[in-house]
């Protein structure tokens, strides 16, 4: 499956309407060929054409954003018994040479020579990916909804304000849902209360969303890695964003890759004498904020971790750094646990 046992490597950049593919020899690199085609099923069938034309013999595609606008080309190229790989776009550092789609096509293909992940599982949890997208939107929704509230209230009538700003937040939605702006007489008055209606119904109906979205969400995880939900500071969301990111037992080569793909990865930053690791600010960065949470959560909570951080502050680190090498592990405990107990639905 990997790069040194084709013959080509075939990278495509993906968009909504066009993709670009570029086909490289595996064993140099050197460019072959570059085309564009159009992003169904007919431009699939031309792309597998061109590939059988030009890249005769083991081939191994290559494809960017193939969970999004590269979605229909993989699925299409695996029902068609091709060899494909993920890879993750370019950085923007990698990109100061120059940015087209035929460039990212070719960068697409020659980091398969470097590192690859298949693409992620569907099925139940390509659910999992859909639910966790629409509830990010409902908590947005909220929080906003929520930060406008307040702001409102700042500016409200004083005889509104003085109202609302001694409620608890659950109690001034429901009173902010239930106002009559109808009655007043007042324009500013009336207009305040049924802004504050709007924004009070508005986060009143995100909450109902999210929490739907959440159940399912959790009953997913339940029945597809009961196993994490019992690790400390492992919640359902973090657990579902674990799943979705993971996808597959083979997915990655190993657990390092694993961590790489987090963003989890040391990257060493040492200078003269000074010799340290830095964050991974790559990868992503989905499931490197669930392993973030996930170590807030263990913290406040979990006495060995607490011990570890102090043992790291007082050995000279900075919490950052403890919080990075935390990380790392976590990367590797959660990969290990979830390649010991494959998942099969």
């Amino acid at each position: 499956m990997f790069a040194g046992q084709q013959d080509y490597v075939v990278g495509v950049d993906t968009h909504r309407d066009r993709h670009a593919l570029a086909v490289i020899a595996a064993a140099t690199g050197a460019l072959v060929l570059e085309t564009e085609i159009g992003a169904d099923r007919c431009g699939y069938e031309l792309a597998l054409a061109f590939a059988g034309e030009h890249a005769r013999g083991s081939r191994l595609w290559a494809i960017e954003g193939s969970g999004s606008y590269g979605a229909g080309l993989a699925r299409f190229l695996a029902e068609q018994g091709e060899q494909v790989v993920e890879v993750e776009r370019p950085q923007r550092q990698e990109r100061r040479q120059g940015k087209s789609d035929r460039i990212d096509a070719l960068r697409a293909a020659r980091a398969v020579l470097r590192e690859t992940a298949l693409p992620r599982a569907a099925g139940a949890r390509e659910a999992l990916r859909a639910l966790l997208t629409t509830r990010e939107g409902a908590v947005a929704t909220r929080r906003a909804g929520l930060n406008q509230l307040r702001a409102l209230i700042v500016i409200a009538p004083e005889s509104l304000r003085g109202e609302l700003r001694r409620l608890t937040r659950a109690r001034l939605l429901a009173h902010c849902a239930r106002l009559r702006a109808e009655r007043q007489l007042d324009p500013q008055l009336r207009g305040t209360m049924l802004a504050l209606r709007a924004c009070a119904r508005r986060v009143q109906a995100a909450t109902i969303e999210e929490r739907e979205l959440k159940r399912e969400i959790l009953r997913l995880v339940e029945e597809l890695a009961p196993q994490l939900l019992a690790e400390p500071g492992v919640g359902p969301i973090s657990a579902a964003q674990l799943i979705v990111s993971w996808s597959h037992q083979g997915r990655f080569a190993g657990e390092s890759a694993f961590a790489r793909h987090a963003g989890a990865a040391p990257i060493p930053a040492s200078s003269g004498q000074t010799l340290r690791h830095r964050l991974n600010r790559g990868g992503d960065r989905a499931l490197n904020r669930a392993l973030h949470t996930i170590i807030v959560s263990r913290r406040k909570h979990h006495p060995a971790t607490i011990a570890y951080v102090q043992r790291r502050t007082s050995e000279g680190k900075s919490v950052r750094e403890a919080i990075r090498c935390l990380k790392r592990y976590l990367a590797r405990h959660l990969f290990r646990l979830l390649e010991a107990a494959p998942i099969t639905a």
